[in-house]
């Protein structure tokens, strides 16, 4: 009977909850339209306002558009290279374009050539002295400018008094046996005197002539005054004479110092005659000729750029490098020119009348060279600038103008941008970029 009273029960309490469950189920499903139904209400209203927001975005970008300005705008034109960069008048005036007609210039072909400057033979001097002897003083210091027969320096020494005293005395015997060759040959022509003692006479007279002569002219190489000497004025201190006039390049002796007559005491270079003296390779010896312009530097002033024209072409080679040598007179001597000075420079061996510009006015792309032509343009009363590469063929670069070669005729009188060419293909190439995405 409790078995009965408890299964009866738990009858009663599952269908207790199974209605339970039940009504929860239509209450919730209830909501769920309830709900459903507001949130489509919100999604209209949402949508809306949606619609009016993007309507104030396009309006709001729209403006932002007009107002920068500040990027160029790219518009194109088929495919590859047929796009356009457009420029403002303001962003054209802030690059600093330069734009004109494509124009012949006179473009040359060069043979590079490495070298020295020099001057001649001639216009260079080792000073020694002419007897041995101490130095005094020296009146001159490396680079004074001097003048030919200018004291560079005084010597002394006891050899160079007795120069002098042998000399007067051999001038004095001079006289004496001149008087006496007169007085024998007078008395020999005569027929009174003999011819013996003739003989005698004129040997010796003959003999000191010549010595007389050789102390004369050893005074006079040392820059003395024998005229002086003769009246027996010696000089104690012997001038070091200047044979020419340039700089003193080199003192190679100090005060005190013993120097033979083979000592070098001081080197003299006269500049005023300063050339290029270039090595040109056996290849390229065919190309040049006398006459031709040479542009070059020097180390001292790499940005000064120096002219010559060759006035002498070697005839023989040099084995160490396989070269020979070129002789070019320096048109324009400007700065300190000093002999021995390393020179890098240009021959120009070949003239060309070609279309050309600045290195600035074009740019590579792999294996190509482009230039690109700028066409000024009027939209709605603002005025820009419309860009569009060329391809070309790029020729000689005759100092930093490059040959341009046309692979197609442009029209007369079209402008071409002569710099930035490489900023124009980067916002080309920018632009392809936004447009591919």
């Amino acid at each position: 009977m409790k078995n009965y009273i408890r299964l009866y029960a738990v009858c009663i309490t599952i269908g207790l909850i199974l209605a339970a469950c039940n009504n929860d189920t239509n209450h919730n499903h209830n909501h769920e339209g309830e709900h459903n139904h507001e949130h489509e209400h919100e999604e209209g209203h949402n949508h809306e306002h949606h619609q009016e927001g993007e309507s104030a975005t396009h309006e709001h970008k729209d403006e932002q558009s007009h107002d920068q300005g500040a990027e160029p705008e790219h518009q194109e034109h088929g495919e590859g290279h047929e796009e356009e960069v457009h420029f403002s008048e303001k962003q054209f005036h802030i690059l600093d374009m330069i734009t004109d007609t494509l124009t012949m210039r006179n473009v040359s072909s060069y043979v590079d050539a490495s070298g020295r400057l020099e001057v001649p033979p001639q216009n260079e001097a080792t000073v020694t002295a002419i007897i041995g002897a101490n130095v005094s003083s020296i009146e001159v210091i490396e680079g004074d400018k001097v003048s030919k027969g200018q004291v560079l320096a005084y010597i002394s020494h006891p050899d160079l008094i007795n120069l002098q005293t042998a000399y007067i005395n051999s001038w004095s015997q001079l006289q004496y046996l001149e008087l006496e060759y007169q007085r024998q040959k007078k008395l020999y022509e005569e027929k009174v005197g003999s011819g013996k003692e003739f003989q005698k006479t004129k040997a010796n007279y003959q003999s000191m002539v010549g010595a007389v002569n050789g102390y004369k002219a050893q005074l006079k190489l040392m820059g003395l005054n024998v005229d002086k000497i003769k009246k027996g004025e010696i000089y104690e201190l012997v001038p070091v004479s200047s044979p020419l006039q340039g700089h003193i390049r080199l003192v190679e002796v100090k005060t005190g110092q013993y120097v033979q007559p083979q000592t070098e005491m001081f080197e003299i270079v006269n500049i005023d005659h300063i050339h290029a003296d270039f090595m040109v390779f056996e290849k390229d010896m065919h190309r040049v000729k006398e006459g031709q312009k040479v542009k070059f530097s020097v180390e001292s002033m790499k940005r000064k750029e120096l002219e010559a024209t060759i006035y002498s072409v070697g005839k023989s080679f040099e084995e160490n490098p396989k070269a020979i040598h070129i002789h070019a007179d320096i048109d324009n001597k400007e700065g300190l020119l000093i002999p021995g000075m390393y020179v890098r420079g240009r021959i120009s061996v070949e003239d060309n009348q070609s279309y050309a510009l600045p290195e600035a006015g074009l740019v590579r792309e792999g294996d190509k060279r482009f230039i690109f032509t700028a066409k000024k343009e009027m939209d709605d009363g603002v005025t820009e600038w419309a860009f569009k590469p060329v391809e070309v063929i790029a020729g000689i670069n005759d100092n930093g103008w490059i040959e341009v070669k046309l692979l197609n005729p442009l029209p007369t009188g079209t402008i071409v941008a002569w710099n930035n060419a490489y900023y124009l293909l980067a916002e080309m190439k920018k632009g392809e970029a936004e447009h591919s995405h």
